[in-house]
């Protein structure tokens, strides 16, 4: 017997590294993250718009780098 659920709505998060002022907020996906090994990463000031696929090796130097320059 096959599942006919639909798939759920991303839940997107605020990345802890973005501006504090509101100019520079980027969000990512953990669930789907944890899921699938994909890191989707989007600007929150166009949350509709197209997002970056990342890898976990991407990610993780997109973070260090957000620590170092942010």
């Amino acid at each position: 017997m096959s599942s006919t659920h639909a798939p759920q709505p991303l839940r997107w998060a605020k990345s802890t590294y973005s501006g504090g002022e509101g100019g520079q907020c980027i969000e990512w996906a953990p669930e789907h993250a944890a899921a699938t090994g994909e890191y989707l990463v989007r600007d929150s000031k166009t949350p509709h718009a197209a997002h970056l696929t990342l890898t976990a090796t991407a990610f993780t130097s997109l973070v260090e780098y957000a620590k170092h320059n942010g």
